[in-house]
């Protein structure tokens, strides 16, 4: 179960949860589960967090327009979704119908959220979707760069007022799974299907956007932050009144390109009421590779490893498909069912691949058994996935409340970005070096919230009720403290071992096996077990 819940709502499971999962019958439990996670409002933030990075990245704009992105998008994500599933009661299974069979629950279509993130004006505080091309506009361009102030008209009109090279490259690479930031400068050394003139062309369509001012990443005033200005997007049809765009091949020749899509197509005028970017996300959407990329991302999300034997966002003769087959049926399926990410989900979740254990055996333990999906593979949480994670566990007093989870939250992901963040656009992951598990396991927001006596995991076992341990420790506590951390029962092993007498000599020697105040003791030990259990390869790690 800890499993579907990570990658579904983007944390681990409650003990609430586990216990409704149990209660179901062992042949629909699955899908009962898949159902009630797909339904979850939490589905879609977590929806949301992903494409906020990706859109975004962690790094690369202020918290104030990732909020704006995160919260739209989550809306989207959650479009026409129902109350989650009452635990308890069976919903009916898609388990074995296969995509054409299931019925699908409603909600988003990525295509059209592809559009207004690709065609939206106005200001950031009131359509967030403009926050994407907001802070991929590229440099200013300016004829004369040793001129002072900003272009004139002549330069307005003849090239627009920014060159677009960031959203250009983002947009190919992002919605279509085609890397054209190389083929700015030259042909692509090893896709020969991709050559410089074809990332002007997309560059084209984005000449007339043009914004009110350039995204702050850090506005400051005497030592104090500013509030994040308001960045209105909008286009002119003055700019690049006529669609050409020149680039400087390696030999020094200069050519030209007028508003042209990959496959070559140009747009010799625009529709009345129509613009240049509305014309490109047609385009976008209707292209085979917008679906196939969605699906490749999605698979990759889910398995760890996508069809392509590389990245997930970069097809081509150089990055070879390992299951062509299945990447197109489900691109296809994908695109008959609107788009909609939570059929997507739905479909990979009830697969039999995704059932198979992360553990290797005889016949699946070589490298070229993992781009055959011949068994799961393991991954480590992201920071997002991390943070609420923990809070999930510990149910610290910054999980309850929305506002303290936030500040929280930020706080949390600005020590990780800091130190281990990328501003490439990579959708960072937290790899568990000897750094990272140095700071996790020291860190004040998770030993606080373990140590904390009124509120949390510890403190509900504890507090008020005076537990009492004798000569060894209480199994139900036990369990409910490996429950909250791995989502799973302590092994008999495991029990035995924490029970221990030699174990309550190691923490405190001069108890000498036999706890002298059974209530501090436990307090203490439980503690412990539990700052263990949240530090263990087990919990950081998806398996």
């Amino acid at each position: 179960m800890r499993f579907f819940s990570l990658e579904l709502v983007g944390r681990i499971a409650t003990e609430n949860e586990i216990a409704a999962y149990m209660k179901q019958s062992a042949p629909t439990r699955r899908a009962w589960l898949v159902e009630n996670l797909l339904r979850n409002p939490e589905c879609g933030e977590n929806l949301a967090n992903m494409w906020t990075v990706m859109l975004l990245t962690r790094t690369g704009s202020r918290k104030t327009y990732q909020e704006q992105m995160r919260e739209w998008l989550a809306e989207q994500f959650n479009a026409k979704e129902g109350a989650p599933v009452v635990p308890g009661k069976t919903t009916p299974s898609t388990a074995g119908k296969g995509p054409r069979g299931s019925t699908g629950t409603g909600g988003a279509d990525w295509s059209k959220i592809v559009t207004a993130i690709l065609t939206a004006s106005g200001k950031t505080n009131e359509t967030a979707a403009v926050n994407f091309i907001a802070h991929h506009i590229g440099e200013e361009i300016r004829q004369d760069q040793g001129k002072k102030g900003r272009a004139s008209a002549e330069e307005l009109k003849e090239n627009g007022r920014y060159d677009m090279v960031p959203v250009t490259s983002r947009t190919t690479r992002l919605f279509l799974g085609v890397r054209t930031q190389c083929v700015q400068c030259h042909d692509h050394p090893f896709n020969g299907d991709l050559q410089q003139g074809q990332f002007w062309g997309i560059n084209a369509f984005f000449r007339q956007t043009t914004v009110s001012q350039r995204p702050m990443m850090m506005a400051k005033k005497k030592g104090k932050e500013l509030t994040d200005p308001q960045i209105e997007v909008h286009d002119e049809n003055d700019y690049n009144e006529k669609g050409m765009v020149s680039y400087e091949r390696r030999s020094g020749l200069l050519k030209y390109t007028s508003v042209q899509f990959l496959d070559g197509t140009r747009v010799k005028s625009i529709p009345t009421g129509s613009s240049r970017r509305t014309e490109l996300a047609k385009f976008v959407v209707n292209d085979p590779n917008f679906a196939r990329v969605f699906v490749n991302r999605s698979w990759a999300h889910f398995f760890g490893k996508s069809f392509t034997r590389d990245a997930a966002d970069d097809f081509g003769e150089h990055n070879a498909v390992t299951n062509a087959e299945l990447l197109d049926y489900l691109a296809e399926e994908f695109r008959l069912h609107q788009h909609n990410p939570k059929d997507l989900m739905r479909w990979i979740c009830n697969s039999q691949a995704y059932g198979l254990s992360s553990k290797a055996n005889k016949t699946n333990d070589k490298p070229d058994d993992e781009v055959l999906f011949a068994r799961m593979l393991l991954k480590s949480m992201t920071p997002e996935q991390l943070f609420d994670s923990l809070m999930t566990a510990t149910a610290s007093k910054s999980s309850t409340d929305k506002d303290a989870r936030r500040a929280a939250r930020e706080q949390w992901l600005d020590k990780l970005v800091l130190n281990f963040g990328n501003d490439e656009g990579e959708e960072g992951t937290f790899s568990g070096t000897v750094v990272q598990a140095l700071m996790l396991m020291n860190g004040d927001d998770i030993n606080s919230a373990i140590m904390d006596t009124n509120v949390g995991t510890v403190a509900s076992l504890i507090g008020g009720k005076g537990e009492k341990v004798g000569n060894g420790i209480n199994a139900n506590a036990v369990n409910r403290l490996y429950l909250a951390a791995l989502n799973r029962p302590s092994t008999p092993a495991e029990m035995a071992r924490l029970n221990d007498p030699k174990m309550f000599m190691f923490y405190n020697p001069a108890l000498k096996g036999r706890p002298t105040n059974p209530t501090a003791f436990a307090v203490g030990y439980y503690q412990d077990i539990f700052w263990a259990l949240l530090n263990s390869n087990e919990f950081i790690l998806n398996h």
